[in-house]
């Protein structure tokens, strides 16, 4: 299952807030509705939101009616501007928008159609690099899953939530095809319910043991002694390991801490961002007040009441037990670990 890919000029996603009634694909052919597709959630999960702006600046690229290279970066640039303002959090759409610009910038001596070409491709690469690296990041974390193991998961971190494969998700999915038992709880996730509409989705194609909780059932089951362990994903990872992620995430870890579970999360070295020292300024989303008051369009608050709806909160590094990366399992102190696989990534690019 591909979350998005690019077929003849144009990008094809899976709309995710159709999910689980009915398997519907979007197509985008402007970078308009790349950008419409972020904000109204039709692609969501931070390294799904990264590739699909990448394509989003290839399609700008086609539309662009700049003549030369030059007025190319320059419209470019201007676009990557609107689409880095759809969701201020995760920080791989930030990341793959400046990759692409950089990539028009040290290009500008091509042609302006071959530099069109160029950027095309470089947003495919963008996409089969996302698959490896999920990947990877599942082969390192499946060896923290017992036989046997009861993991707890929140919000949807599967192959919807990249391209294919998946993060939290995708870390369970290798531990359960490399033939270990095991069972995942899965937390609803509200507001948006990620979990119980697409984790269980996915979980279920997968024939992977599973039950789903609401939120609040989480404290109940660590209490009872049948969660060994927390995967979750990130949206964006401080330098000091500081980690925001869909709101909840906080009280798992807190939870987890309480009851002496370890808690991990699974991401890619591109939702660190080094040039924040710590979480605390991690900018966070806040959305429509009726995703809280409403579900399915059912309203379930009086009208008129004062809703508070931040989409992530920040979980800090002290309650993480590791970060498991394409490049292997960081631990604390995770300032220095961090620093040190970026460092070597820097090296060997």
């Amino acid at each position: 299952m591909r979350t998005v890919q690019w077929n003849d000029g144009a990008v094809e996603l899976i709309d995710q807030t159709r999910l689980p009634e009915a398997l519907e694909i979007v197509v985008c052919k402007n970078w308009e509705a790349i950008a419409d597709a972020i904000v109204t959630m039709k692609v969501r999960g931070a390294p799904a939101i990264g590739v699909v702006a990448a394509m989003g600046m290839a399609l700008a690229a086609h539309q662009s009616e700049a003549s030369t290279s030059a007025e190319l970066l320059e419209d470019l640039t201007r676009v990557g501007g609107s689409l880095k303002a759809t969701r201020p959090t995760a920080v791989n759409l930030m990341w793959a928008v400046d990759r692409m610009v950089e990539a028009a910038r040290s290009r500008q001596h091509l042609a302006k159609a071959d530099l069109v070409r160029y950027l095309e491709l470089e947003a495919q690469v963008i996409a089969r690099e996302d698959i490896e690296i999920n990947q990877a990041i599942g082969q390192n974390g499946a060896v923290l899953i017992e036989d046997g193991a009861n993991v707890l998961t929140h919000c949807s971190t599967g192959a919807l939530a990249t391209v294919d494969w998946g993060t939290a998700v995708g870390v369970i999915r290798s531990a359960h095809e490399s033939g270990k038992r095991l069972h995942v709880w899965v937390d609803e996730t509200r507001p948006r319910l990620q979990g119980a509409r697409l984790n269980s989705w996915e979980l279920q194609r997968l024939g992977i043991p599973f039950t789903l909780i609401t939120d609040n059932m989480a404290a109940h089951f660590m209490q009872q002694g049948v969660v060994d362990l927390i995967i979750v994903g990130a949206d964006r990872i401080a330098a000091n390991g500081d980690t925001a992620n869909k709101i909840g995430t906080y009280g798992l870890a807190v939870l987890a801490q309480a009851h002496g579970i370890p808690f991990y999360v699974a991401a890619p070295l591109s939702t660190i961002d080094p040039e924040l020292p710590t979480g605390d300024q991690i900018p966070i989303e806040e959305r429509d007040p009726s995703e809280v008051t409403h579900i399915s369009g059912v309203a379930v608050a009086p009208p008129g009441v004062k809703v508070a709806n931040p989409s992530f909160d920040v979980t800090p590094n002290r309650l993480i037990k590791g970060i498991i990366t394409e490049r292997g399992i960081l631990k604390a102190p995770f300032t220095r670990s961090i620093e040190q696989v970026l460092s070597l990534s820097a090296v060997e690019a």
